[in-house]
């Protein structure tokens, strides 16, 4: 057991997320209208670099070479965009008040984003799956999400409630993200390797980026007093959802992968990039469409609970894969 805890190291990551939320709630407004750090455009040019950089690390090679594999491509992305939407609808029917129906659209919110790149990545090759179909499906999903999840998004938010408009919406997450990822792949033959060699300091901006947005969405909804008229007991149902939804996706993705007789590599990759939730398309999302809106810290609530959720629960679990499978290769090596 002690040596068990000597090989967990806190994420601080996770901390500096909840970290945000408590300074959004002690000194809201910084960088609000007025002030003297300008967090909305840092925030927005900061996004546009993130999805640069990603694209300078995707080489086209390797995405060709993911295209056969059709079953499992259209495993994961059918648990991403269309598993994980019916399930969020599975309660829309028992909305009563305006208060449910928010955190309800908040869920679905997380429902309807793409699946993340580099945990999902990390994960399968952890638990020792198919890597190049990890790397593909996770590459592809986000580009996937500009046009889907605005469009899911859309059926619940068509009277423009927030400005919500979606033609205008695709046209900024086009200039915001998916040209700054054509833009990354096109110069990949000249600037990738020194992307590959400044990685860490890469995935560090990008957390800082996602920082200042949590900060931004919950500093705006702290400021107008949206959370003050949520229950506490309605928190705790949405975190108990968003929980519960994870394994029910999680084991509906297990049934599809043994009906389809994937391998074990197949598998693991469907399981863990099929049930991921992307925190930095949540974020990034959340600041276009519901630019405006009071309750803009209310839609990242849920991601940032499924995210840390799903951190913590399927590192722990692709690390007990990959013992299992190095103990099935070689039955003398101790569990």
């Amino acid at each position: 057991m002690k040596q068990k805890l000597k090989g967990i190291n806190p994420d601080w990551f996770l901390i500096g997320l909840f970290s945000m939320i408590l300074l959004a709630w002690l000194v809201p407004g910084i960088g609000s209208e007025g002030s003297f750090i300008p967090l909305e455009e840092i925030t927005s040019y900061g996004v546009s670099l993130i999805f640069f950089f990603y694209g300078l690390s995707l080489s086209r090679s390797k995405l060709r070479a993911g295209l056969t594999n059709w079953k499992l491509h259209l495993t994961i992305h059918s648990a991403t965009f269309l598993l994980f939407p019916a399930l969020a609808l599975i309660a829309f029917p028992f909305i009563r008040t305006e208060e449910h129906q928010l955190l309800w659209l908040a869920v679905f919110f997380l429902a309807a984003l793409p699946s993340t790149v580099s945990s999902s990545v990390v994960m399968v090759s952890i638990a020792e799956g198919n890597v190049p179909a990890a790397i593909f499906n996770a590459s592809i999903s986000g580009v996937i999400g500009i046009i889907v999840t605005p469009l899911l998004m859309n059926f619940f938010m068509a009277d423009g409630a927030a400005g919500f408009e979606f033609g205008d919406v695709i046209g900024q997450l086009f200039l915001q993200i998916l040209m700054p990822v054509f833009a990354g792949v096109a110069l990949h033959r000249y600037l990738g390797p020194l992307a590959e060699k400044h990685k860490s300091k890469l995935k560090t901006f990008d957390k800082a980026i996602i920082l200042a947005i949590v900060y931004e969405s919950f500093s705006e909804s702290f400021e107008t007093g949206i959370f003050q008229e949520i229950s506490t007991a309605a928190l705790l149902v949405v975190a108990v959802s968003v929980i519960a939804l994870f394994f029910m996706i999680y084991g509906l993705i297990h049934l599809i992968s043994k009906s389809l007789q994937f391998n074990r590599e197949d598998r693991i990759t469907a399981l863990f990039c099929g049930s991921k939730k992307s925190l930095v398309h949540g974020s990034v999302f959340a600041s276009v469409l519901f630019s405006g809106m009071a309750g803009a810290g209310v839609f990242l609530l849920p991601v940032m609970i499924y995210h840390s959720f799903q951190l913590f629960y399927v590192s722990f679990l692709a690390q007990s894969m990959q013992r299992k499978n190095k103990k099935a290769v070689n039955p003398l090596i101790a569990p």
